[in-house]
């Protein structure tokens, strides 16, 4: 059984930072895409960050040049910077993978989600 485990989430005044992170256990034999998503009070669950396995990023155009996604293979842990947090930035953040088995079958899971709260 494979499991996400999202970290870091907290309440913090606006122009600051905040580091989230998913790690991931289980039987794992790698992570290959990984995402994080946000979600607003009442509002759909979007994305804000993707990274495949080769390391290549997407970003959400509203946060462009403020938040950073990065990988730790190793450690099978993505992680999610956040810089210069502004209010609309607010909501439950989500950690999506996809994960390949010793097996050599993938699936996709999701943490539970870290609520960040940005306040102006």
């Amino acid at each position: 059984q494979v499991q996400l485990v999202e970290s870091g989430g907290g309440l913090v005044q606006a122009g600051g930072s905040l580091r989230l992170s998913c790690a991931a256990s289980g039987t794992i034999f790698s992570i290959n895409s990984a995402g994080w998503y946000r979600q607003a009070p009442g509002q759909r669950r979007d994305l804000v960050a993707q990274i495949t396995s080769a390391g290549n990023t997407n970003y959400a155009d509203s946060v462009k040049g403020r938040f950073t996604i990065s990988r730790d293979n190793a450690k099978n842990t993505v992680y999610l910077q956040m810089n210069s947090l502004k209010p609309e930035d607010t909501g439950v953040y989500y950690c999506n993978a996809w994960i390949k088995t010793p097996a050599g079958l993938s699936y996709d899971y999701w943490g539970q989600g870290t609520q960040v709260t940005v306040s102006s």
